[in-house]
């Protein structure tokens, strides 16, 4: 083949992968509501069953559920009909996936799984097949053609199962009010949990390192606690010890430039008011949104008074693994 042809190929292969998607949005009806009231009211665990690529499948749709509050786990079919139907209890909920919906290893399994009064959610991409009539809730995954130019090996038909599996865990996370705190919770081991349960307390500056000045000073002795400690800026706080402003090194050099004796002014008449601040048990990852948002490089952390107790750095997030930011 000649490399315009493999791109093209490949291209192809892309949009024909993306019409099969798109057209699963005219599908979410009645039925996928019903299946989402089935795997909420589930007392048990969603087991997930599929045969070859299906299974496959079935084993990242079981990892997507269980990691978003849905208890889940795969069960191979071949190995469920010699033994392993042990694994499901009297108050799981299978969800069968088959194009065909006529895999002979899964249609062995749904008359056991019916004597034992479970549930079935079937994914099919043949709605007149067994499966499908057997199945309390069917979900029409079917696709106009696969991506392979055979029409054999399993393409655009098991993107479809996955994409309609995502949309469960997805619409199941927002109906049970899934939290940051809850995925965090799950995901321990993993840097992506730590960044979520990290909080700002945990790793803002505190104490004499906190550069403050008073707003009735002047600028003079701003210079000297900005420079003093190293953060590029200084806290201004009133006479009850409360933030009212902050002056950074970039509003010292545009002063410079239009008043070369700025250092005599009162530091009230100079500093930036009203400075963003975040509060010490906020999570660590809504500092960096908000200073992403607003293009800025520092927060400061108030207490309930308003009063500065921290400082929390870009530069100090960036410097943790668990924080990367895209340039």
């Amino acid at each position: 083949m000649m490399k315009t042809d493999i791109i093209e190929k490949a291209k192809e292969v892309i949009r024909i992968e993306g019409e099969a998607v798109e057209a699963l949005a005219d599908r979410i009806d009645e039925s996928f509501i019903k299946a989402v009231d089935l795997m909420l009211t589930c007392q048990g665990k969603v087991v997930i069953t599929g045969m070859g690529k299906s299974g496959l499948i079935g084993q990242k749709i079981a990892s997507t559920l269980a990691s978003t509050g849905t208890p889940a786990m795969s069960l191979h079919p071949a190995e469920g009909i010699h033994g392993d139907l042990g694994m499901i209890g009297d108050k799981d909920l299978v969800i069968a996936i088959s194009n065909s919906g006529e895999t002979t290893e899964i249609n062995s399994l749904v008359p056991v799984l019916k004597k034992m009064g479970l549930k079935i959610i079937s994914l099919v991409g043949n709605k007149k097949s067994y499966l499908a009539g057997e199945s309390d809730v069917c979900l029409d995954v079917s696709v106009i053609r696969e991506a392979c130019p055979l029409g054999l090996a399993p393409t655009a038909s098991t993107t479809a199962a996955l994409v309609m599996g995502d949309a469960l865990a997805v619409a199941l996370l927002d109906s049970r009010g899934f939290t940051r705190e809850d995925f965090a919770f799950l995901h321990p081991g993993g840097s992506l949990g730590r960044r979520l349960m990290l909080k700002v307390k945990d790793i803002m500056i505190t104490g004499g390192r906190i550069p403050v000045v008073s707003e009735d000073v002047m600028m003079e002795e701003a210079l000297v606690e900005i420079t003093g400690k190293r953060l590029g800026l200084t806290t201004v706080i009133d006479q009850e010890g409360r933030l009212v402003g902050m002056i950074t090194d970039g509003d010292v050099r545009r002063i410079v430039q239009a008043d070369r004796d700025f250092y005599r002014r009162k530091v009230k008449d100079v500093m930036s008011r009203n400075p963003k601040s975040i509060e010490p048990d906020r999570y660590a990852v809504e500092a960096v949104e908000m200073m992403e948002k607003r293009e800025i490089t520092s927060l400061v952390i108030v207490d309930e008074a308003k009063k500065p107790v921290g400082i929390v750095h870009l530069h100090d997030l960036l410097g943790r693994g668990e924080f990367r930011f895209e340039g």
